[in-house]
């Protein structure tokens, strides 16, 4: 009874040195855990970095129960050597002391530098894990940049802060909008795409941007492997406008003046390879015609000098144009679209001013860097989702001409198969017609 007193109590003592084992393992793996605190980065994660703390020094403090005392390594290599007989090192087998305690010693000393490495191992996977899904649920906790990969003024531009507002209220931070331009927006994309993959880099774009330039540049990117889809948030058709001094009223007119002027006329695009550059080619083999393609960084500066008539006329997404036209600064030929739009209803369709079945679209959409956690890319989702249901922006979508996407083709997968469906149809006519980027 005695014995088994004995063999309790001590027992029951080593779970009352718990706390201070608890605090020693903590000491011991300060420059560890201050890593794996960083590497939390969040509020949530240092949360969870304080119970992989708790649950690695639970694991060292059973360790040291199961060996049936506190062993330490520095305090007992004196009784390792009385044991083994030696003195740093162990003894031949025939002079040792107590071989059966000089081989327990051994064993213990042996395993520990393993034990360390494995307790922190187990704190820093725990740590990284849960602190993802820690900044995953406290996402946004600060203000997020979207990039618009062409100047400000553009359809892209004008789109994205009306869009950036809407999400500013729904997600409680503010969304700030970037403007990189250069390359028919392949430059913005590419800075999208070497973004961290946490939820705070947005990269909107078009067809012309997340599609059409895969065709086109040798990108040091993959357009369609390299960027998550948010959402496919609507489309446009482009409009033919011409500078107000241009001879033709009407589409027929122009087609006209083109035909009687071969290469003496000249269409401002938003790059080599964009949207309304290959619409401008489509034009070409449709008509019989022949102009100059002047390329701009974007669609802003092309405007720009169609105002100052240092360019005859454009093909490009009719947004750019509202105010241009209330304004009868510019002359609008026809829509590329299969319907005329509410907001300028009488502005004709190609089809109906002469030049039969002749459509084009430019698309939007959202996306974000690969690896960005799945909860993240669903909160977006449905906050894009929220945004374009609201009826002030279905109304402003309206007004700009752009169509939204039908709820059913809102969710990420869809725009992927879309974005690639897209690429397999016109990455063969880019190269077809030799485009060069420059």
């Amino acid at each position: 009874m005695a014995a088994f007193g004995r063999s309790k109590m001590l027992t029951t003592s080593r779970y009352l040195e718990a706390p201070r084992r608890l605090r020693a393992f903590v000491r011991a793996h300060a420059t560890s855990l201050v890593v794996l605190a960083a590497l939390a980065g969040t509020i949530g994660g240092w949360v969870v970095l304080a119970m992989s703390v708790a649950v690695a020094g639970l694991h060292a403090v059973l360790f040291n129960i199961e060996q049936g005392s506190s062993f330490k390594p520095a305090r007992h290599r004196p009784a390792a050597r009385r044991a083994c007989g030696g003195h740093g090192a162990i003894a031949p087998l025939p002079t040792q002391r107590n071989p059966t305690q000089c081989n327990r010693y051994m064993s213990l000393i042996s395993k520990e530098p393993m034990r360390r490495l494995l307790t922190v191992m187990v704190a820093i996977l725990l740590g990284l894990g849960w602190s993802g899904m820690g900044a995953a649920q406290n996402y946004p906790a600060r203000a997020i940049t979207m990039i618009v990969p062409f100047p400000a003024g553009g359809a892209t531009d004008t789109l994205a802060r009306f869009l950036a507002e809407k999400m500013r209220g729904i997600l409680g931070q503010p969304v700030i909008i970037e403007n990189i331009a250069g390359a028919a927006g392949s430059i913005g994309v590419g800075r999208a795409v070497r973004s961290p993959a946490d939820g705070y880099t947005l990269s909107i774009g078009t067809s012309t941007t997340h599609m059409l330039t895969g065709g086109l540049y040798a990108l040091q990117f993959d357009l369609l492997k390299d960027l998550e889809p948010i959402i496919l948030i609507g489309s446009e058709p482009l409009l033919i406008v011409g500078k107000k001094s241009l001879p033709a009223d009407d589409l027929k007119g122009l087609i006209a003046y083109l035909k009687a002027n071969p290469d003496k006329t000249s269409v401002g695009i938003a790059g080599v390879g964009a949207t309304g550059h290959l619409t401008g080619i489509s034009f070409q083999k449709a008509t019989g015609t022949r102009f100059q393609f002047v390329p701009y960084r974007g669609n802003a500066p092309a405007m720009q000098d169609l105002l100052a008539e240092q360019i005859d006329f454009m093909i490009e997404p009719s947004s750019n144009f509202k105010s241009l036209v209330g304004a009868g600064s510019v002359k609008p030929y026809a829509i590329t679209g299969k319907t005329r739009l509410p907001s300028s209803p009488d502005i004709p369709t190609a089809d109906e001013a002469g030049l039969p079945d002749f459509f084009a679209s430019l698309w939007y959409g959202l996306w974000v860097p690969k690896d960005t956690p799945k909860e993240i890319i669903a909160r977006l989702n449905a906050t894009t989702v929220q945004a374009l249901a609201d009826p002030s922006v279905k109304q402003r979508f309206e007004e700009l001409g752009i169509e939204i996407t039908p709820l059913a083709q809102q969710s990420p997968e869809a725009l992927r198969a879309f974005q690639k469906a897209e690429a397999e149809r016109w990455w063969p006519i880019i190269k077809a017609a030799n485009l060069k980027a420059e």
